[in-house]
């Protein structure tokens, strides 16, 4: 039993020891702020959504892009009607965007969306390209800002990701936390240090030479846009951050959704780590730090856990086999993850106080959501388990709430 207690505090300090450098970009983000460097040139820009079946919500993100205090002719809107049943395409043409209806149910994905509209656009009208999807809403100066952090010299640009239903549950919630927690303390973090930053989902520009220079867009696998990030780190581009660049997305409010999603992209983490992880070793064993992140961000916790779950299981049967008392042990269990539901509610607590301005609900629901926290995150460990066993294929996650961003922002009125 000793054992196996000294193996549950091994693994609980080598995640702490992996992992504590985040703890570190804490100060760094709330001290240093990144500046812009250079005069904001105009840049034209195409637009790119893949849509299943988004007529409920799409017109919200093309009215809110047409709202843009960027100069509108330097901005295009094309939109992939990807395999719809809907009037995802009549929506969207009916408020100006070019639409590519897409009809192929074996190449499933956002991946194979985004590389059949970009097939079928002019690509050299355009100085960059910005990802979104239908759910998403902008700030009016989205477009601005990003172009002037583009103007720096940064060819992929991620964005301030916050979301238009953080108070629904503790789901909703759940998410919301970790992606504001992502942009202000990891993204924000590695900007201001000068590291590569990471895409998340959507909310993201890369140049038409980056395009150009890795062939155009191939990247298909569950997690897009972590491959994408990984396949630009890994070759040195350094990715950049805009803060004041502020979009909203639509959240899961149903523990079944929301299994299904993260359970993809749990797979999508080992599927990318077992393409690019020699790459992502060899730029360790080179020095660099981006690559490090980025490897800590995909691999510790699927890995971790397991081992953990495994010596556990291992260590009752034993125990139970033995002399019938597991009570020890489980006091061993209890004390470990005791530790790393603390560390979350910590993660959790300065989120929510530093970005309280920015998350949009009464504050009461801001206070017990940041409780609720920790218990949305654990949920991660049975699902981190079930991707290493369980086949995930890509499946849309509809969205049927019309919201404006005025809408949104009145959320905390009562506050």
């Amino acid at each position: 039993m000793e054992v196996i207690t000294w193996i549950n505090r091994i693994l609980f300090i080598l995640f702490f020891v992996l992992s504590a450098y985040q703890f570190l970009y804490i100060p760094v983000s709330l001290i240093k702020k990144p500046r812009h460097r250079a005069e904001a040139t105009l840049h034209r820009y195409a637009i790119l959504i893949a849509a299943r079946n988004e007529e409920a919500v799409i017109g919200d993100l093309l009215d809110s892009i047409k709202q843009q205090d960027y100069p509108a002719e330097l901005v295009d809107v094309y939109v992939v009607a990807d395999n719809c049943t809907d009037h995802t395409a009549r929506v969207c043409r009916s408020r100006g965007a070019h639409v590519y209806e897409r009809h192929n149910k074996t190449l499933v994905g956002k991946g194979y969306a985004l590389q059949a509209l970009l097939n079928h656009i002019p690509q050299e009208k355009y100085d960059a390209f910005l990802v979104f999807d239908a759910d998403n809403l902008l700030s009016p100066n989205y477009m601005t800002e990003m172009n002037k952090t583009f103007s720096d010299g940064y060819r992929v640009i991620t964005s301030y990701r916050n979301s238009k239903n953080y108070g629904d549950n503790w789901i909703s919630a759940g998410y919301a936390l970790w992606f504001l927690r992502e942009a202000r303390y990891l993204n924000g973090a590695r900007m201001a240090m000068g590291n590569s930053c990471a895409v998340s989902g959507t909310g993201f520009l890369f140049s038409r030479q980056v395009l150009e220079e890795h062939g155009g867009w191939h990247y298909f696998l569950l997690t897009e846009d972590i491959e994408f990030t990984v396949d630009l780190v890994t070759g040195g581009e350094v990715i950049g951050y805009c803060p004041t660049a502020v979009f909203y997305d639509e959240q899961p409010t149903r523990f079944s959704q929301s299994w299904r999603q993260r359970l993809r992209w749990s797979r999508g983490f080992l599927q990318v780590f077992r393409h690019y992880g020699g790459r992502l070793l060899r730029g360790i064993f080179r020095g660099s730090f981006s690559c490090y992140d980025m490897t800590m961000n995909i691999m510790p916790t699927a890995v971790l856990t397991v081992a953990g779950l495994l010596t556990n299981v291992v260590g009752t049967a034993y125990q139970f086999a033995t002399n019938g008392n597991v009570a020890a042990l489980w006091l061993s269990v209890l004390h470990m993850f005791s530790g790393l539901f603390l560390t979350v509610f910590i993660l959790g607590l300065i989120t929510t106080v530093t970005e309280w301005r920015n998350i949009h609900c009464p504050g009461w629901k801001k206070v017990l959501f940041t409780f609720t926290f920790p218990f949305f995150m654990s949920t991660y460990i049975p699902i981190c388990i079930a991707s290493m066993f369980v086949k995930a294929g890509w499946k849309p996650i509809r969205h049927e709430r019309s919201m404006k961003l005025s809408q949104v922002l009145r959320k905390d009125a009562t506050l």
